[in-house]
């Protein structure tokens, strides 16, 4: 196994970003890390002791991605990994006026972010002929659930754009890596009012993930249990599938939940 030298990682600033951060500065990565908080950005930084590029900006600003990529690379070199992990959450109801919003904010970020992640970066690895981009969607992209047609969709789209984007790679030396986590203890997680199987802590799932990228896995479901759980829900029939599930419980709303 070849450790990354140099690493990228959107949402960096806490949660499963701020875990691999702290994964890979353990194996002595230079890292570059993006995220809206600088000053979580700034003292997760100051504790990894290896040397850390910090990005404080949204990933929806696509001029600011590619300015943070240049600088990246200038200073460090073109990156082994780029880890497109920023990622947000909410219920939403169609009949609802206000989560039109809420919708295009789940899709402008966990979508089109990771878009505007990773363009500025394909060149540049291309012509370096090596590197992986490794794209955080979700076991909720499989199916889709009640109060939660954002978010499922989003992660859905991810996987096939995370797909459309691997195969478009192909024979230029670069990887893509679909990662779909099951439930990870982060703050995105902790309102959930429904079990929550297979949890994961977040450095626990930082490291299967790390693993699934050093493997170059076309697309790694974790944990494995939830793989076997993925799979049966890719097989039930619908109609089971909406008699199942259309009295479970719904994520809180943006406004719920202070967004």
């Amino acid at each position: 196994m070849t450790t990354p030298s140099r690493v990228v990682i959107t949402g960096a600033s806490d949660g499963l970003g701020a875990a691999l951060a702290r994964h890979y500065a353990a194996r002595g990565a230079t890292l570059g890390l993006i995220a809206r908080r600088e000053d979580h950005l700034r003292a997760l930084a100051d504790s990894l002791g290896v040397p850390t590029a910090v990005y404080p900006l949204d990933v929806r600003d696509g001029a600011a991605i590619a300015a943070a990529a240049a600088d990246f690379i200038g200073r460090f070199g073109v990156p082994d990994v780029v880890i497109a992990n920023a990622g947000v959450s909410a219920g939403n109801l169609t009949e609802v006026a206000d989560d039109v919003e809420t919708c295009q904010w789940i899709f402008d970020v966990n979508v089109l972010g990771m878009v505007k992640t990773f363009q500025p970066f394909v060149d540049p690895m291309r012509a370096a002929g090596r590197g992986t981009l490794a794209g955080i969607a979700s076991v909720a992209g499989i199916r889709g659930l009640p109060g939660s047609g954002a978010y499922c969709a989003s992660k859905s789209a991810a996987i096939t754009y995370l797909e459309s984007l691997r195969v478009e790679l192909r024979g230029s030396g670069l990887s893509v890596v679909t990662v779909c986590p099951g439930y990870v203890r982060t703050a995105m997680t902790a309102r959930n009012p429904y079990a929550m199987p297979f949890i994961l802590e977040p450095d626990d799932a930082a490291r299967r993930i790390a693993r699934a990228i050093d493997a170059r896995r076309r697309h790694a479901v974790i944990p494995w249990p939830m793989a076997i759980v993925a799979k049966l829900l890719r097989l039930l029939p619908g109609a089971v599938h909406d008699r199942v599930f259309a009295g479970a419980k719904r994520k809180p709303g943006r406004r719920e939940l202070g967004l």
